[in-house]
């Protein structure tokens, strides 16, 4: 079992920066990051390997970032030019080598315009 723990959120003004960190209790085969917006599926924003191989949805390419320290079993979330359609609740995802998948609780993300 696998716990997962982020921090970071928050609100910001439109145009703002925020670094999401999302803490693994023990090894993981990838981290990533999906949100969910108001009346809105939950969706993938960004994810990365082990190998460091990273992958994001199109309307955040550009401005985030993913990151992650394997040996820290840690994975952040740079976010830039932040827009009012960020806003979601952002859960931090992994999957471990066995293939069993992993979620945090939640941290909330409020951009204003």
């Amino acid at each position: 079992q696998v716990q997962l723990v982020e921090s970071g959120g928050g609100t910001v003004q439109a145009g703002g920066s925020l670094r999401l960190s999302c803490a693994a209790s023990g090894s993981t085969f990838t981290l990533g990051w999906y949100r969910q917006g108001p009346g809105k599926q939950r969706e993938l924003v960004a994810a990365i390997s082990s190998g460091h191989t990273a992958s994001y949805a199109p309307s955040v390419e550009g401005r985030f970032t993913i990151s992650a320290d394997y040996a820290k079993n840690t994975a952040y979330l740079q976010m830039n030019q932040l827009k009012p359609e960020d806003t979601a609740v952002y859960y931090c995802n992994a999957l471990s080598f066995r293939g069993d998948e992993y979620w945090g609780q939640g941290t909330r993300v409020t951009v204003s315009s």
